[in-house]
């Protein structure tokens, strides 16, 4: 699956996105597979309440499923103004 990066998410990491293999079912397995891969990750995903995620370009939560996913996009939460 592609796995998308927005913001300070990108900056910490360095990439704006990457192809991943995984075999998480859910989007927070997801994030522990990728906290554990290096620092830079677990910078990014230290404290996932401050990011929000979509799936499939559908705004949802960290529990949801990745069964089928072709996308899924880390950022932080967007403010108007």
């Amino acid at each position: 699956m592609d796995v998308l990066y927005f913001a300070w998410v990108r900056e910490r990491i360095g990439l704006p996105r990457e192809t991943v293999s995984s075999d998480a079912a859910t989007v927070m397995e997801l994030v522990e597979e990728l906290r554990a891969r290096e620092d830079r990750y677990a910078a990014a995903f230290a404290d996932v309440s401050a990011l929000r995620v979509a799936v499939d370009q559908q705004l949802t939560e960290f529990d949801a499923s990745l069964d089928g996913v072709r996308e899924v996009a880390f950022f932080p939460p967007m403010t108007g103004g």
